[in-house]
Parts: C-alpha cells; structure tokens; sequence
C-alpha cells in the first residue's frame, strides 16, 4: 500500500518497547524477590505485595540496597523510607 510494513510504524515500535520494558520490570521483581527471600527469609504476603508494586527504578535501587540487609527490619524500613519519598 504505502511501501512500509508494520514493524516499521512508530505504534509498532512503541509498543513492542513498552513489551520490553515490562519484560524488564518482571524480570528485576522475580530477581529481588528472589534475593530478598533469601537475605531476610520468607517475606509476608504485604511486604510481597509492596515489593511488587515498586517502578523499575525503585527495584533497581532496592537490589542495591538489599546487599546490606541483615533482616527483614532493614527491608521495613527501607520500603519506609520509600513510602515516606512518595
């Protein structure tokens, strides 16, 4: 028709970055809930619920974090502060 294909629409191009992006954000929270489980132990389902809500931005920050955590208090307060931030 007008010589271009989907892929290469910029509608195309924006969603399969948004895609990758999401991609990303599941992989940062499977990861750090992973490494939180095994820094602090099992976590409750809220502290689970509140790790899953955090931005990209925000995990990124949290696995930084997480390697001076020595329980969960730490996590507490560090989701805390997070909140507080908000």
């Amino acid at each position: 028709m007008l010589g271009i294909t989907l892929q290469e629409t910029r509608v195309y191009r924006e969603i399969k970055e948004e895609g990758r992006e999401e991609g990303r954000s599941v992989e940062a929270r499977t990861l750090i809930l992973r490494l939180l489980t095994r820094r602090v132990g099992k976590l409750p389902q809220k502290v689970s619920q509140r790790v899953e809500s955090l931005s990209l931005e925000q995990l990124e920050n949290l696995g930084e974090a997480l390697l001076d955590f020595t329980s969960m208090a730490d996590l507490l307060v560090w989701l805390e502060a997070i909140a507080d931030h908000s």
